[in-house]
């Protein structure tokens, strides 16, 4: 399994008009091939900031997820809706079983 976690910045006042782009990303990727989770969440203390969790199947998936059209219409965005600081690191593991 791959987690990718991280952070990201954009202007508070400018995080109304990023949702529904954030919402059609998550939505997006939620539903590819290989995609086990996928969410972005505001921090509480800190509202410009966005925390980032991702969980793939394999490296396959997630480089297939790089090459899909939503992945580049949401970078696509940045510029407008001024996302700046993008902290991502990837981990490869395997998934805990309960």
């Amino acid at each position: 399994m791959i987690m990718v976690t991280g952070t990201f910045r954009l202007p508070a006042d400018r995080l109304a008009r990023a949702l529904p782009a954030m919402s059609a990303m998550m939505a997006a990727s939620r539903a590819e091939p290989g995609c086990i989770a996928y969410a972005y969440a505001q921090d509480l203390l800190d509202p410009a900031l966005i925390h980032v969790v991702e969980r793939w199947r394999d490296r396959a998936a997630l480089a297939a997820h790089f090459a899909m059209p939503h992945l580049a219409q949401w970078r696509s965005q940045f510029a407008v809706l001024g996302i700046t600081e993008r902290n991502l690191e990837l981990v490869e593991g395997e998934a805990e079983s309960t």
